[in-house]
């Protein structure tokens, strides 16, 4: 046995979202440890886009600020599609990021990686699980890695490892799942000029191609098409398929050489029945699956991350208890039926055939005309989401997002966006010399909040706002409901349960 470790948290699966679950824990000062059975970050060409939700919430975290904010008088709609039909615009409040950033998967994962590393996360690749056992004090793992066999244990596990989950599998997670009826197929090659397809999005009546600029003088290409091809989906796709394929849709030969990545896919879903059993959580793919179309992959699981990250860094540091994690399944899963629900939509829209036509042509009259964009727009970017709130909840502020306002603070000018970015933890905002009780209220729960005194602004008719480290809207003053009760339910007592220890391996049981 090459060595034993142990942490407070152990994320298990190396991919964008786990690597933001281990920046976001470590940040706050969780011990975190990261298993990867990868050797470095894949290069397969996977997600691209980023919608506007997540790009919202990630600036609140921090990341590449910069590149996010558009010049001043740059419109806040940007062009998309809806089942591969084109017309859906998506847009932003305008003081907050483009609503879309193309930014593809390898990058965001060494992005993370790189943060993650840099706030003292341990990121351990080429360990691949092989047991977890939970117990009454923590989870004992034990991995795979380069030296041999190694034990950990950790006070909580997060399964990031992907549709195929070890963790979901070993923590005893059901799902629910819907057989495919439709297959697809992906793969980077080069295709002779003469024969090229052009870039876009390409509907025939075997099928459609979805065609891209790769790298290196390539094309990335996707095809689709009716039929269950379940029994083939672990065999390894050739190049004579792919293109035989591509020409069946295309309805004419086209030569395929020099390919990458070939791949093989379905609508087939999945969505866990719970996104917790005991110490372990399930957070990105792991969680769900859904066929790949509207690029909603990644933001989904973008949220997921920074959702749980906060409430299980407060845990963990003793400043919340332990029933703020049982929140989190009920806010997101229905966030990922939404988008399961959505994909399979679009792919019944974007089967072969003039069946469809006449309903393909109402949803592009009502997207040219503007009439379905407020619906499918707020839809496909999780701008409509909205958390669930107790019985207790009156203000119409509370499980709604937060958009960004300039505020005055006692050092000067600022925003949400920034305040936010600050701490990592909970903000309570407290607009004018009226909100001096609930500052006396707040320094019970001192070690869980970032309290900041505003001058009073139009853009918030409330007193106080208590904001979560995501944006969205814990508490508001004109609810009726007082702090107190609004911050126990959170973060339970103002005396805390006291930090989360975690015993040496031999001590939890087997």
């Amino acid at each position: 046995m090459a060595g034993r470790m142990h942490a407070q948290v152990m994320v298990v699966g190396g991919g964008p979202v786990g690597l933001l679950v281990a920046a976001e824990l470590a940040a706050q000062g969780v011990d975190t440890v990261v298993l990867e059975s990868g050797a470095a970050v894949s290069e397969r060409p996977k997600a691209t886009t980023l919608h506007a939700r997540a790009v919202q919430c990630l600036a609140r975290r921090g990341y590449f600020l910069a590149p996010l904010f558009r010049p001043v008088g740059r419109t806040a709609t940007m062009p998309f599609h809806f089942a591969g039909i084109p017309g859906l615009s998506i847009t932003a409040p305008e003081t907050e990021p483009d609503p879309i950033l193309k930014f593809p998967q390898v990058e965001l994962e060494r992005l993370f990686e790189g943060r993650a590393r840099s706030n003292g996360a341990r990121v351990l690749r080429e360990h691949r699980v092989t047991d977890m056992v939970q117990g009454r004090d923590g989870v004992r793992v034990t991995a795979q890695g380069p030296q041999g066999r190694r034990t950990f244990t950790a006070a909580y596990v997060v399964g990031a490892d992907g549709a195929r989950s070890t963790v979901r599998e070993m923590a005893g997670i059901a799902s629910g799942v819907s057989s495919p009826t439709m297959s697809a197929m992906m793969g980077l090659v080069r295709i002779p000029d003469d024969q090229a397809v052009p870039v876009g999005w390409h509907r025939t009546p075997e099928g459609w191609l979805i065609v891209k600029n790769g790298s290196g003088g390539r094309t990335l290409i996707h095809t689709l098409a009716c039929g269950d091809a379940s029994s083939s989906r672990h065999l390894p796709v050739t190049l004579d398929e792919l293109s035989g394929e591509v020409s069946r849709i295309a309805g004419h030969g086209i030569t395929m050489t020099d390919p990458r990545w070939l791949s093989r896919f379905s609508d087939f879903t999945r969505l866990a029945r719970t996104y917790r059993a005991g110490r372990f959580f399930l957070a990105g793919d792991a969680a769900h699956v859904h066929f790949p179309i509207g690029g909603q992959g990644l933001s989904t699981g973008v949220l997921d991350a920074l959702n749980l990250s906060w409430k299980l860094a407060l845990v963990v540091r003793g400043a919340a208890a332990d029933k703020l994690l049982d929140t989190y399944g009920p806010e997101r899963r229905p966030a990922a039926q939404r988008v399961i629900d959505n994909t399979r939509a679009q792919v019944a829209l974007m089967r072969p055939g003039t069946e469809l036509d006449s309903l393909r042509m109402l949803l592009t009259g009502l997207l040219e005309s503007g009439g379905g964009n407020d619906f499918l727009g707020g839809m496909i970017s999780a701008q409509d989401t909205v958390l669930p709130t107790g019985p207790r909840h009156r203000s119409p502020w509370e499980g709604t997002f937060l958009h960004n306002i300039e505020l005055t603070t006692a050092r000067g000018p600022s925003d949400v966006i920034g305040l936010l970015g600050e701490s990592g933890e909970p903000l309570l905002l407290l607009f004018g010399d009226g909100a001096g009780c609930y500052a006396d209220t707040a320094r019970a729960w001192a070690r869980s909040l970032h309290v900041v005194r505003c001058l009073p602004t139009r853009a918030v008719p409330c007193s106080a706002l208590l904001v979560r480290p995501d944006g969205y809207v814990a508490w508001a003053s004109d609810g009726g409901g007082p702090l107190a009760g609004a911050l126990a339910a959170f973060f339970g007592t103002d005396t805390g349960p006291g930090p989360v220890s975690v015993r040496a391996p031999e001590r939890v049981p087997a």
